[in-house]
């Protein structure tokens, strides 16, 4: 290839938010190393296309608007003036249900005011005239009920039918492709990879206005079901997408889909020339077994290794028939059930309902999602995986991702008697066949797969797992990529890219700024001619490296400082010497040759916080590959830790009901368990001294050293009593809702602020300098019920006298070697512990005293430079 030319460029398209999707993400994957240029474009971010990188792969996701579907809203103020805001036959249930609920109750009380001789005391004898108004008042919500009932129904006799035109039917098709079309055309793939029934058309319209437009490309149509066969949730839906399947599909220069007998079907219903090319979603073998640490469900759900349990992995939907196992489980005492699952979703809710219902809540265990490489190692600590689909069309006729997955993870699988399923566990006698839906016959499959456990293990065959590996499946798609691509790769496949690949962020630009920040410099030393002349940074995250300079110069007058910040964020800004464009650190040579010059040669010792590089991307995106520079100019390292980038989220969920990330965005929870485990792969390898901010980070580091936040004592100061008012002020100042626990916290405090027992502020994006006359003016803080530790906010709001109400795990009392004076609450426990503090407000007032008492002996930075003492001695 010539150095001028490209790379033969590949779009894979999505309608969904692709992380969850681990069928696009390796497709895209395997075209990276077969030599294609690939961008992966899905759906996601709300008002501008979010872009990351998964290895070589260019991730795009695109927002996608609602202006079709809105325009296509007819009739809506006429269906809100006559539904009266029911809007479905299941809300119109519910409607008829509390009415006729509030009806037994009032007549009910009417029959007791008329009957004298079984009246309750508490209601009056004189009270006839009372259940002649409680009759009337029936009589009238009777006639009104009534009404809405006929509006309901006329209403949904004049809704219009499916038509079976997708534009009308389903314009967010159309939205799809407002989305999707122009960034496609605009990027001029060779090759189009368009998955599942909602691409089909953008893909089909996309190409043919490049092909008007004299370019060259090809595309390919991937069926990821039976659409046909689909129970889809609205009838316009289902109509819909049969129409647009129907009218773009012979468009298509090939099409693929995910079993030989959707194939058959796709092929005869649209009489498509070729019989479609079959692509199973299989794991990667190359990247099982390979991992030092991998993840572990069974130690995501706590339990011993004697201890059986049963794994559930994918998508929780009723057709999915997860409903069986928990039904079953009351049969089955000795057993626990591992649901994996990324997101909180309404089956989920329903599941876990029902397991409480039963009595056996305690033994269903919900554990997050992991890295799509890391499926098969993650489930191989469980003893049987379970496949309990309905008896649908299209899980009648095809083979699910999951067993694959299960079998590569060596477990038998437990498996309802759909067709196709059925055959195949029973033919390769690895797994035990049950009546689908049947609670009963499920209980007897688990007993037998289990009693039998060696035996179908060893039936699970190396021809068994090549067949079902992607490295075999995907095989035959690249190759047909070559075959209807106006351009293809180099036969030679790139060596240079994983499987095992995370997704990260491409960080926002900023510009190169070393002017003064907005607010005043703390008193660190300049780097100067002194014995130590140390560097902090680059994240600064709360403006900590600048407190931990400003504390080691006041104790240590042979050191002089230097302190780096990242400036990612307009509102954030904490004292520095120097900020540093992330976009220009990451993309511009210029500016990381600068960086290194600002680093080698004139620092003595580094301080390198969130084990981010030093010199931008230079050398890599994590310290450890700054290292060897670092080292050669004899510069001595220590690594710094605050929090997400090691603390372990499926360890954390484990040890903590109310852990964050419990609540955490899609993929976070994949992309920062790979994150924790690489950094303290890189902490034990290299050697280096390591600090952590936040007792709780020992947990997870149990060799780190506790160095505690600085906080800056007079900046806090605050003379204001607290609890004097008639309505307290209660403050909550979250940065990340999710990480505090927000969403479980104002529903209680909005409910003590509306009854006039608190004053409720939040702050949420708010300047440091407007936060900290917001705290001052507040006379409770409340800051979190997720973390089990306390963080620069809280101590903040301690060093200001404010009493602070924040979850603190046992382990922080152990490595403090005190308790630290705050109000300790869960969720559960939060509105008791707000109600006791309001009850009580001289011992509230006392808690914010003993707060700053503490703070001045363990975070005004005294103990945080005597901790540094060591590493600082270094020569």
């Amino acid at each position: 290839m010539e150095p001028s030319a490209r790379r033969p460029r590949l779009a894979v398209i999505v309608g969904n938010g692709i992380t969850g999707d681990s069928r696009v993400q390796k497709t895209a994957l395997a075209a990276a190393r077969a030599g294609w240029d690939v961008t992966l474009i899905g759906a996601g971010g709300r008002v501008r296309p979010q872009r990351s990188m998964m290895g070589p792969v260019e991730v795009v996701r695109l927002p996608v608007g609602s202006h079709m579907r809105e325009r296509a809203k007819g009739h809506r103020i006429r269906r809100k003036i006559t539904q009266f805001g029911i809007a479905d036959k299941s809300s119109l249930a519910r409607r008829r249900a509390a009415h006729q609920a509030w009806v037994r109750q009032v007549t009910a009380r009417i029959g007791w005011l008329r009957d004298d001789q079984h009246r309750p005391q508490a209601i009056s004898p004189i009270a006839y005239p009372a259940s002649r108004a409680l009759g009337a008042m029936v009589k009238a919500s009777r006639a009104v009920h009534q009404f809405r009932v006929r509006a309901f129904q006329w209403e949904q006799r004049h809704t219009p039918a499916p038509t079976g035109n997708w534009r009308r039917d389903y314009p967010f098709l159309l939205d799809l492709d407002l989305a999707f079309g122009p960034v496609i055309e605009e990027l001029k793939p060779d090759l189009i990879h368009a998955n599942d029934i909602t691409m089909i058309g953008t893909a089909a319209l996309s190409v043919a206005r490049m092909r008007a437009r004299g370019e060259k490309v090809a595309w390919l149509y991937d069926a990821h079901e039976y659409v046909s066969g689909v129970d889809w949730p609205k009838p316009e839906q289902a109509s819909a997408y049969i129409a647009y399947e129907k009218e773009f599909i012979n468009f298509a220069d090939a099409v693929v889909t995910v079993s030989p007998e959707i194939a058959e079907l796709i092929r005869d219903d649209f009489q498509l020339p070729e019989t479609p090319l079959v692509v199973r979603n299989t794991p990667i073998r190359e990247t099982i077994g390979v991992s030092a640490n991998p993840p572990s469900v069974r130690q995501a759900c706590g339990l011993a290794p004697e201890v059986p349990l049963l794994v559930y992995s994918g998508w929780l939907a009723a057709e999915r028939g997860l409903g069986t196992a928990v039904t079953a489980l009351p049969e089955l005492p000795e057993f626990h059930l591992a649901i994996v699952s990324g997101r909180n979703s309404p089956e989920r809710e329903l599941l876990l309902e029902r397991a409480q219902t039963l009595g056996v809540r305690q033994r269903v265990h919900v554990v997050p999602y992991v890295p799509q490489h890391a499926v098969p190692d993650y489930l191989s600590t469980a003893d049987l995986g379970l496949i309990c689909s309905q008896r649908t069309l299209n899980y009648e006729i095809s083979l699910p991702t999951k067993l694959a997955e299960y079998l590569h993870a060596g477990l038998p699988v437990v498996a309802s008697d759909v067709k196709t399923l059925g055959a195949y566990v029973n033919q390769h006698k690895v797994g035990a066949v049950f009546t689908a839906d049947d609670p009963v016959s499920f209980a007897a499959a688990v007993r037998d797969a289990f009693a039998h456990r060696s035996e179908l293990v060893g039936n699970i065959t190396e021809p068994i797992l090549h067949d079902l590996s992607w490295e075999q499946q995907c095989d035959g798609l690249l190759e047909l990529y070559r075959r209807i691509s106006p351009v293809a790769p180099p036969a030679e496949r790139r060596s240079d890219v994983s499987w095992a690949v995370d997704e990260r962020p491409v960080t926002a630009a900023a510009t190169v700024d070393t002017s003064a920040p907005p607010t005043a410099l703390p008193t660190w030393r300049k780097l100067d001619v002194t014995r130590v002349r140390l560097g902090l940074g680059p994240a600064n995250y709360a403006g900590q490296a600048a407190a931990f300079a400003q504390a080691i110069c006041r104790d240590n007058p042979d050191v002089s400082a230097e302190v780096l910040m990242r400036k990612t964020s307009p509102t954030l800004i904490y004292p520095a010497d120097v900020y540093l464009d992330p976009e220009r650190l990451l993309h511009d040579l210029d500016v990381q040759v600068e960086q290194l010059h600002r680093v080698i040669g004139r620092y003595t010792h580094l301080v390198v916080d969130a084990f981010l590089p030093i010199f931008g991307s230079l050398n890599g995106d994590n310290i450890e590959y700054d290292l060897p520079a670092l080292r050669r100019a004899k510069i001595k390292v220590a690594l710094l830790a605050h929090g997400s980038e090691v603390r372990h989220p499926l360890r954390h969920m484990e040890r903590h009901e109310d852990s964050l990330f419990f609540d955490a965005p899609a993929g976070y929870v994949e992309r920062f368990t790979a994150r924790s485990e690489r950094n303290r792969r890189v902490a034990e390898e290299s050697g280096l001294p390591l600090f952590v901010t936040t007792p709780d980070l020992l947990d997870d580091l149990p060799w780190a050293t506790w160095a505690p936040l600085v906080v800056d004592l007079e900046a806090w100061a605050c003379d204001e009593p607290v609890m004097q008012r008639s309505r307290p002020v209660v403050l909550h100042g979250p940065s990340k809702r999710w990480t505090k626990g927000t969403d479980r916290i104002l529903p209680v405090l909005n409910s003590l602020h509306d009854s006039g027992a608190i004053e409720l502020r939040l702050a949420e994006g708010v300047p440091w300098a407007e936060m900290v006359e917001m705290v001052k003016g507040a006379d409770i803080v409340v800051d979190q019920i997720t973390t089990g530790s306390y963080g620069t906010f809280a101590v903040e709001a301690m060093a200001a006298g404010k009493p602070v109400v924040a979850y603190l795990a046992p382990s922080v009392e152990h490595t403090v070697g005190e308790r630290p004076p705050m109000a300790n609450a869960t969720g559960k426990t939060l509105q008791s512990v707000l109600e006791g503090l309001l009850a009580d407000r001289e011992g509230t007032a006392e808690l914010g005293r003993r707060a700053v008492d503490y703070v001045r002996r363990v975070h005004d930075g005294r103990r945080t430079a005597r901790a540094f003492e060591e590493f600082l001695g270094q020569a």
